[in-house]
Parts: structure tokens; C-alpha cells; sequence
């Protein structure tokens, strides 16, 4: 039997020291779900997950930011980490990827240190969010009307706390996917 998501290709935007929890929970969700993942990072090679402030699994790059366009997928999954966002905000070519999601109306996810790259990429005004506690004031400052709660959907984009959220937030994000693009998505670019 297909699942639900089959069909769909999910981004997933990561580098060095994401949260190993926070990339593999949701690819698992999604792949169950039938779609098609795809781990995206500024370099080829593999990358390595941290599990809170210790080394995790290291997962291989599927493909170069520099070498893909939103237009190659249908929505969007960043996971968070102490160093991962820290490094995509970083770089003009994924912040650039990250807004194109947006002004293409497409499914959002991010969780934990995940939206400081939607704060870079300017699309966080007005939109209701979640977050890790540590970066609630940096969305504040962005515009972003925040809230504590386990997951929080806002037309298309998925946010959510920390890794004791992933199932709610896998189940969200995997309906997101499923439901495609929302017209209200790009409002904030």
C-alpha cells in the first residue's frame, strides 16, 4: 500500500552538528510516509549529528545547496542542533533556498535551533512559532508572534520545541507535506 506522502520530495537542510533526533525522527516519518528525502548541506561528503553535546551518527549528503532550487521539492524540513542552523544561516546560498520554500508557497518545518535559519532568510514576521527556549527572544526580535507549545502551524509552516516534541511534530509535518502548498505561506517575504 503507497503511503500518504509518496511522490512528495522533502529537502532536508542540515550541516555538522544537528541534532541527531531532530533530522532522523522526521526522515523516518516522512519515509514511511512514502516520500522521497533528501539530505541537502553546504558540502558533499556525510555529516555528524550531535546528541545534545556528544558525536551521533553521521548521515551522507545527498546533494549541495549550491546544486538544488526549492523548485526540486516539495516542502522543507530543518533540523535544529547547537551548530547545524548556526552554519546554514551562515551561508547565502541556503538562506537564499530556505526563502524560495516560502515564495513558492511550500510546506515549512523547523524545530528547536531550526528557525534561527527562518529568522536569516526574513520570513518569520507576523507568523505564529515555536522554538527552543534559548532562541524565543531572537524570534521575538524578528517579528514572529511566539508561543510554547509542542508543535504550532502557521499555513504551511511546522514548528516546534525540542526532540520530546517529535512525534508531535512528525505528525504535523507529515500532514503539512501531504496538504501541499498554502496560499497565505509567503505573506511574511
Amino acid at each position: 500500500m503507497a503511503g500518504r506522502a509518496e511522490g512528495r520530495r522533502v529537502a532536508i537542510l542540515a550541516a555538522d552538528g544537528f541534532e541527531e533526533s531532530e533530522l532522523f525522527s522526521p526522515k523516518d516519518a516522512l519515509d514511511r510516509e512514502g516520500a522521497t528525502t533528501v539530505v541537502v548541506s553546504l558540502d558533499s561528503g556525510e555529516i555528524q549529528a550531535n546528541r545534545h553535546r556528544e558525536h551521533g551518527r553521521s548521515i551522507k549528503v545527498d546533494k549541495k545547496v549550491s546544486d538544488v532550487k526549492a523548485d526540486d521539492f516539495d516542502a522543507l524540513l530543518i533540523p535544529g542542533g547547537l551548530f547545524s542552523p548556526d552554519e546554514i544561516r551562515n551561508d547565502d546560498t541556503a538562506v537564499s533556498f530556505v526563502r524560495d520554500f516560502f515564495r513558492q508557497k511550500k510546506p515549512v518545518a523547523a524545530i528547536c535551533h531550526g528557525p534561527q535559519v527562518l529568522i536569516d532568510a526574513d520570513v518569520v514576521k507576523g507568523r505564529k512559532m515555536t522554538s527552543v527556549a534559548n532562541i524565543r527572544t531572537d524570534l521575538k526580535n524578528a517579528g514572529a508572534n511566539v508561543v510554547d507549545e509542542a508543535v504550532v502551524v502557521d499555513e504551511g509552516l511546522v514548528t516546534s520545541r525540542t526532540p520530546d516534541d517529535l512525534d508531535s511534530f512528525n505528525a504535523k509535518l507529515v500532514e503539512e507535506v501531504c496538504e501541499g502548498k498554502h496560499a497565505a505561506q509567503a505573506e511574511s517575504v
